[in-house]
């Protein structure tokens, strides 16, 4: 299979400098590096060939025979690179990274490539948190009890004989492409490059023992039912020279006796008399923070919608604060003595008592319309 062109693969033109070379290279590298694409083994033919390119482009005289000769230059020598046996494998590649990206990458230790010990994380821990409609619209701290694993006093530990400290075990195999060359975790240490040397009786395999610990937790107003919090470094310990794990705590909303939410609003359903709808009255109302008193308009008209502005839930995004929807419900009675019966008798054909609606009483579909606009 005939090879692609050198600069079609860096994607720059054949009299390109120096500079546009490594510039174009380390785009491509980023792009297609391996850890940016797992499992991806288009991602990394196409990361082993834009090492191939730049290794050629990039030296004076490989370029100067390439550009006379193109890849014919090179195959007396077994290969590009002055005799590599066919192709480079990954320590080649990461080898460039020093110069490329001024040393951050070199060995591939910053992307996680082969080379340098690996900081093992320990595992995470999950806890449920029921919080009140009033704890969620304020914010609130909690102090939260876990049992976490920690590392025993008196656990030490030694370099992994195995991977010798990598946390990883690399294996080279012979392709048609030449040697490829990959890394697994190391199944002696589990990836942490370190092992037990000694520890108390008391402790597990790994050195651990579990220690129960109260965390304060910070939950900021808005949060909703779902919604999963991050402590860092609250979680398991991890072996060696590892970072600990987080503790995730989802959140979960208790059921209010007398107001619902929906997003960040919030809706109550007031119940009034025939008589304080005809009179208008005040009620008294719950709010997340605390009651508030409301003014019942005479004539009031079942079904309306009385808004509070600010009354519900802050957003979490920061975008204001949702309202609190009053739902006014005037309540017939179902049993009468007999003077109230005779009064509602003679108002049968009172004209005050005929329903006259006005254009301002909105039906129940623009009521409903409204409530979700």
């Amino acid at each position: 299979m005939a090879k692609r062109d050198y600069y079609e693969i860096l994607g720059i033109q054949k009299g390109a400098t120096a500079a546009e070379v490594k510039k174009a290279y380390r785009k491509k590298a980023i792009e297609f590096h391996p850890d940016k694409n797992p499992d991806d083994t288009e991602a990394e033919s196409k990361f082993k060939d834009a090492a191939e390119a730049y290794e050629v482009l990039s030296n004076a005289d490989k370029k100067a025979r390439y550009d006379q000769f193109g890849h014919q230059a090179f195959d007396g020598s077994g290969g590009f690179g002055g005799g590599r046996g066919g192709g480079m494998d990954m320590d080649d590649i990461f080898s460039q990274f020093g110069d490329i990206f001024g040393g951050g990458f070199s060995g591939g230790g910053g992307f996680g490539g082969g080379g340098g010990q690996r900081r093992v994380k320990g595992s995470n821990l999950r806890v449920r948190l029921k919080l009140t409609l009033e704890e969620i619209a304020n914010g609130v701290e909690r102090k939260i009890k876990v049992k976490r694993k920690v590392q025993a006093a008196g656990t030490t530990y030694k370099t992994c004989s195995t991977c010798n400290g990598a946390g990883q075990v690399m294996r080279v195999t012979n392709t048609i492409l030449g040697r490829m060359q990959t890394a697994s975790t190391c199944t002696s240490c589990g990836g942490a490059g370190q092992i037990i040397d000694k520890k108390p009786d008391d402790a597990d395999a790994q050195g651990f023992k579990i220690k129960e610990e109260t965390i304060p937790v910070k939950i900021p107003a808005g949060v909703v039912e779902g919604m999963q919090l991050k402590v860092s470094g609250k979680g398991n310990e991890a072996p060696g020279n590892g970072v600990s794990g987080d503790l995730l705590v989802a959140i979960e909303e208790a059921e209010h006796a007398t107001l619902q939410r929906e997003g960040d609003n919030l809706h109550y359903d007031l119940y009034v008399s025939i008589p304080d709808a005809v009179l208008g009255n005040s009620k008294e109302i719950d709010t997340v923070n605390g009651k508030v008193r409301i003014k019942i308009e005479a004539g009031m008209q079942s079904g309306k919608i009385l808004r509070l502005r600010g009354k519900g839930i802050p957003s979490i995004n920061g975008y204001g604060t949702g309202d609190l929807l009053v739902h006014v419900n005037v309540w017939t009675p179902k049993t009468l003595n007999n003077t109230q019966k005779e009064f509602f008798e003679s108002m049968k054909d009172d004209e005050h008592f005929e329903p006259k609606p006005e254009n301002s009483d909105k039906s129940f579909f623009e009521k409903v319309k409204d409530m979700f606009s």
